[in-house]
């Protein structure tokens, strides 16, 4: 029996698509398309694990392909970065060699996979061409008040030897090497991204039921936003004063102490004179030793120790012991807490450990706390008590007065608070790209004029490993230059950028990438923005997610672009793991190669492989009994092939018996196969594929019209799968056009509803979605259909689903908690 011979057929068939563009962009695009995948590290060879996201991302752009739409598919590697750095300094050779090198690797395998990138549109953040632009938007955001340096406490890894934004540390540890994350205080560039939160979290809006539910959840959560008050407490005997957050101001007239952090800026101003200096100055050494997670654990006792320094109650006089508390972040709201035994639980146990007073101000409706048998803090609303002309009022509904009271006291304001911090930009590596700014002792900051851009890496240094501020601030002919505005000697930044900043705006270039002139142009921005489809991991959903939609709001803010979000839509694909269960990777060595499978089995074998293995969003185990049967499968397509080529179509007659049922499965796979692709369910579209080639081969009347039709429908649909097997035989078939070009198949309605039924699908009770199935179709692939359509899919990420509902013929409900 004959098997599809791949290794003659994929080179051939990508000659064939070479020669024709038939991946090249259109110009001017009536029916767009822009679908795109997060941004590639080069690494190296990829194994079939890289693969999935590709691989989904290219059956897509093939699909609309086929259904009409004018389609871009880009690729750009994200190509600056500490591994290519540190490849550098362990072979020693240059970043730049290392990263080519790799990205020519990459490359070479997603040409032999048959993905369909227009790689007319390919860019390399490293390209000087790039990273000019990259420059230029740092400038903008400095001209705009966003982009500012600053003394700060960072999170510095020991391991990378660079800083790190609060979103690259994850429980304690570097995001990337995993070493323990301490303080240092730097000077730093920052992006003002909290000036733009109220639109970050209000946008949202606009992604609901578009992104997937977890990663908005994420980014709210991220974002933090908590409305409240600013209160200013006098540091007694001293023109100094310490602002607090608040969201509870109805607790205030129960504050017995308060909490600065340990990195303050004020404190070595604060307790130069107390006699608990050494004490204190002490205890900051060992907090900031500490991660930010050990210091706000909830499970951890907390601790401090006494400033020596009093505040004064801005409303009663009272003096109020200030205490240093590790578990108190300068990052977050004003680095002061103000602290309310009664009613705040961590204050409590602070205050029994402590024997410091416990105040109650806050009564219950329907009982009397008294402050000797307390055991817990009451944090509940209530009835205000012993503050000043509030009491006897309702605690929550006294909120909006007490602010104004302390408004008209001089001693407070009202204030929304976020969570979400500065976007910290600056890193100490050399293979980034360098900050666009020069230091001048008579004209301060100065930016490099926008016609000296890109300020480019010096070349061939001796030494890329960071020596005390930073790898290029130790290279004279690199640092040392003139002032723009007066000539006189000056000073480069030595920092580079983070690699973050490099893919927030990657996305609008794709459309212009040959525009030496602007970032993009009106005419590309508005032909092609936003991307119609964005695919990539869960894990960048509170950083890289918030950064691409930061800067593009950023971007629209000062007209170079007209859109307000960068991706209509987001998709979150899942991981696919090697046979122990555990995510492919080299570490593990538990990775199959890709380059090395595509040899031995062939490109299309891998994508439907990739594909079937589960649904994309969820994660999958790559096995060899995986890749027989996709082999198999493909092998009986073939030989489907065979049997049309040495056939011939008879007149048309009624249709037989046979006929009539082929010809219904036909339709039915047209619906199920265009239904599954649209909501993402790739690994039950291929099974109705399969469905469809075992009732074509005991077919046993080759030269039926309905045969060879059915055969012909049977391609086009295979096609985005499995696009060179399909193409060959399209090509075998007679056809002149290419099979991209050649439509995707409509079902005949009639067919289809005579022998299919409406499936009504509900979370919790309330519709989300339709279906529409075989009436045989039984209960467990009914939900597994139901799972993956695309509006349901997004609600039921990142759930615990509690029970599953069916209604045979008619229903499928979810009841889903969200963990």
């Amino acid at each position: 029996m004959s098997e599809f011979p791949f290794s003659k057929v994929e080179n051939k068939i990508q000659e064939k698509w070479k020669k024709h563009n038939v991946f090249q962009t259109p110009k001017n695009p009536k029916k767009k398309y822009y679908i795109l995948e997060m941004f590639s590290y080069p690494s190296g060879d990829l194994h079939v694990g890289h693969l999935r996201n590709y691989v989904i991302v290219d059956l897509l752009a093939r699909y609309y392909a086929q259904k009409g739409y004018d389609i871009l598919h880009p690729i750009g590697w994200d190509a600056f970065g500490l591994p290519a750095e540190e490849a550098a300094i362990k072979n020693k050779i240059d970043p730049e060699t290392w990263t080519l090198k790799n990205i020519n690797t990459s490359r070479n395998t997603l040409k032999s996979i048959g993905i369909g990138y227009d790689w007319t549109t390919e860019l390399m953040t490293c390209s000087k061409d790039y990273y000019k632009w990259t420059q230029w938007i740092f400038i903008k955001l400095y001209e705009n008040g966003l982009a500012y340096r600053d003394t700060a406490f960072v999170n510095w890894c020991p391991g990378c030897n660079t800083v790190l934004a609060n979103e690259q540390v994850e429980e304690g540890k570097c995001w990337r090497c995993h070493s323990e994350v301490n303080k240092r205080e730097l000077d730093q560039w920052f992006f003002k991204i909290t000036d733009y939160a109220d639109k970050l979290l209000e946008d949202l809006k606009y992604l609901d039921g578009k992104w997937p539910e977890p990663v908005i959840t994420a980014q709210k959560n991220w974002i933090g936003r908590s409305e409240g008050a600013e209160v200013d407490f006098a540091v007694e005997n001293s023109d100094l004063k310490l602002t607090v957050f608040t969201t509870r101001p109805d607790t205030l007239w129960g504050v017995t102490f308060a909490a600065i952090a340990p990195e303050h800026k004020l404190l070595s101003e604060i307790i130069k004179n107390s006699s608990e200096k050494s004490q204190v100055d002490e205890y900051v050494i060992q907090s900031l030793a500490k991660t930010d997670i050990e210091r706000t654990s909830t499970i951890s006792e907390k601790n401090g120790v006494h400033s020596g320094v009093f505040l004064i109650h801005p409303l009663n006089g009272d003096k109020i012991p200030l205490y240093v508390c590790d578990y108190v972040l300068a990052s977050y709201g004003t680095g002061v807490v103000m602290a309310v035994p009664a009613h705040d639980k961590r204050d409590f146990a602070f205050a029994r450990k402590y024997d410091i007073p416990i105040k109650i101000v806050i009564q219950p409706k329907c009982d009397k706390l008294d402050v000797h048998s307390m055991e817990n803090a009451f944090t509940e609303p209530g009835i205000m008590v012993e503050s000043s002309i509030f009491t006897g009022k309702k605690s929550d509904v006294a909120i909006p007065e007490i602010i104004e009271y302390l408004i008209d006291k001089k001693v407070g304001r009202k204030k929304i608070n976020f969570k979400l911090h500065d976007w910290l930009v600056s890193r100490q590596r050399y293979w980034g790209a360098p900050i666009p700014m020069i230091y001048c002792e008579k004209c301060g900051i100065v930016t490099v004029p926008k016609e000296d851009l890109p300020v480019t890496l010096p070349e061939n240094i001796d030494d890329y490993l960071p020596k005390g501020r930073s790898v290029l601030s130790g290279i004279e002919h690199f640092v040392n230059v003139n002032c723009p505005k007066c000539g006189a000697d000056a000073k480069r930044d030595g920092d580079t950028l983070d690699t973050f900043v490099d893919s927030s705006w990657y996305h609008l270039r794709y459309p212009d990438v040959k525009n030496d002139k602007e970032l993009i142009s009106k005419g590309k921005s508005n032909s092609w923005l936003p991307v119609d489809q964005y695919i990539g991991g869960m894990e960048h959903a509170t950083g890289h997610l918030i950064y691409f939609r930061f800067i593009t709001k950023f971007l629209n803010d000062i007209g170079v672009i007209e859109v307000n979000e960068p991706a209509a839509r987001l998709f979150n694909q899942g991981m696919v793991c090697g046979a122990d269960g555990s995510v492919m990777s080299k570490s593990k060595s538990n990775g199959v190669e890709a380059g090395q499978f595509v040899v031995n089995f062939g490109a299309d074998v891998c994508r439907v492989t990739t594909l079937f293995l589960a649904p994309p969003g969820k994660d999958a185990i790559w096995t060899e009994q995986g890749v027989a049967g996709v082999k198999r499968f493909l092998d009986r397509v073939w030989r489907l092939g065979e049997r049309i080529k040495s056939s011939s179509v008879e007149k048309h007659t009624e249709m037989t018996v046979q006929e009539k049922d082929l010809d219904r499965i036909m339709n039915m796979t047209i619906m199920n196969v265009t239904n599954d692709i649209e909501h993402w369910g790739f690994n039950t579209a291929i099974a109705f594929l399969m469905e469809m080639v075992n009732k074509m081969v005991p077919f046993k009347n080759s030269n039926s019209p309905v045969f060879h039709r059915a055969y012909k429908i049977l391609l086009q649909l295979l096609a985005p799968f499995a696009p060179h097997i399909a193409e060959e035989l399209w090509e075998r078939e007679g056809n002149s056009d290419l099979i991209i070009k050649s439509g995707w198949p409509q079902h005949d309605s009639e067919a289809v509803l005579a022998d299919s039924e409406e499936i009504v699908i509900q979370v919790n009770g309330k519709v989300r979605g339709r279906i529409y199935l075989a009436p045989d179709i039984g209960k467990q692939k009914t939900i597994e259909k139901a799972k993956i359509h695309e509006n349901v899919s997004n609600y039921l990420q990142g759930v615990k689903i509690l029970k599953t509902v069916y209604i045979e013929h008619r229903l499928v409900n979810f009841v889903i908690k969200k963990d």
